[in-house]
């Protein structure tokens, strides 16, 4: 009898032994097992002035993107990204207006088809480290390209004269105790396929707790950058966005700041206010030179936006007052006058 238990005991004993390693092998597969996803998003939005014609494209403010007339595409945007165990890659590709704009200063723009947003591969070096090599969107700044990623659909004169993507390697550590870094070393800002030039940027970030402090300096510009935002309570958020640029032997300079405070007043629609202060110097002359204006320029801009959730799609009505120090805007008689105002209602599907 005894060695009857014995041998039921072990033969238990064997079978849950097999099972723990089965499930553990299992499990660790299951872990480690490289995932590969597909996803995107489609846009378009209708815009129009309330106190300037909507018969002329030019009339917009003078920030990226959203500037079209009446009915108007933005972009669809196609990801595909492949996540292993240690190392991956990211295929982001663009179809439209919005992401034509996005990569607007590619040296080989028009044989690449204007399609590539981000194609990076990386490497997680260790729980720490990870190195990424190729093309990635920036890392200054509060706004980026995907409308379903910012709370405004149009977007702020800082996002719109910073830095879009780079072409490069970055190492990202985390320290710790809620600190992270980043060193990179670029081709000049915005220069995607290639390098023409034999110049590189260099870019850095510290950040902590969600609060983000970055540099960048390329072809003798400097850019200090800070990025952040606090949750104020469970239903408000307050973004902080401030950025100073400057080039070398008086080549002019642009200095902003920019709040967004959001207010969800249910889980399915959110209000946000983007309160922005943009000027920039005569030498740099962005704002004068598409306005034939003279001298330093600035501009206030008040964003009010509602965000409306469906399911996977986000509805967006805004109410948009640009007021510039120069006559940058015409009004109904097609008079010189310093500001704008203007609507626009957008629909973004993710997938």
């Amino acid at each position: 009898m005894k060695t009857i238990i014995n041998t039921n005991f072990g033969k238990i004993l064997a079978i849950a032994i097999f099972s723990m390693v089965t499930f553990s092998a299992s499990a660790q597969e299951e872990e480690t097992t490289p995932k590969f996803s597909f996803s995107g998003t489609v846009d378009a939005y209708y815009r129009a002035n309330i106190t300037a014609p909507n018969d002329e494209e030019a009339i917009a403010p003078g920030s990226s993107f959203a500037q079209l007339p009446g009915f108007s595409l933005g972009m669809a945007n196609l990801i595909a990204a492949y996540e292993g165990e240690k190392v991956g890659f990211v295929a982001d590709l663009v179809f439209g207006p919005r992401g034509t704009d996005a990569i607007f200063e590619s040296p080989m723009y028009s044989a690449t088809g204007d399609i590539i947003n981000q194609l990076y591969v990386y490497w997680n070096v260790s729980d720490a480290v990870t190195l990424t090599f190729g093309n990635f969107n920036t890392f200054l700044g509060y706004e980026v390209i995907s409308p379903a990623a910012n709370f405004n659909y149009s977007t702020s004169y800082l996002f719109s004269y910073g830095p879009f993507s780079h072409t490069g390697l970055k190492a990202d550590f985390d320290l710790g105790n809620e600190w992270s870094a980043m060193v990179a070393v670029m081709n000049p800002t915005d220069l995607t396929e290639f390098n023409p030039t034999g110049d590189y940027a260099v870019g850095a970030q510290l950040g902590y707790s969600g609060q983000f402090l970055n540099f960048l300096y390329s072809q003798g510009g400097f850019e200090i950058d800070y990025t952040g935002g606090f949750d104020l309570s469970d239903e408000f958020f307050l973004g902080i966005n401030a950025a100073h640029f400057s080039m070398e032997d008086d080549g002019g300079s642009f200095t902003g700041a920019a709040l967004y405070p959001q207010y969800a007043i249910s889980d399915t629609f959110s209000l946000g206010l983007r309160g922005e202060y943009f000027m920039e110097t005569d030498e740099f002359g962005a704002i004068g030179e598409v306005f034939d204006a003279d001298g330093d320029a600035s501009v206030l801009a008040l964003t009010l936006t509602g965000s409306a959730t469906i399911g996977n799609l986000i509805l967006k009505p805004e109410v948009r007052l640009d007021s510039a120090s120069e006559d940058t805007f015409i009004d109904h008689d097609l008079a010189p006058t310093s500001s704008l105002a203007s609507v626009l209602f957008a629909a973004i599907y993710s997938f």
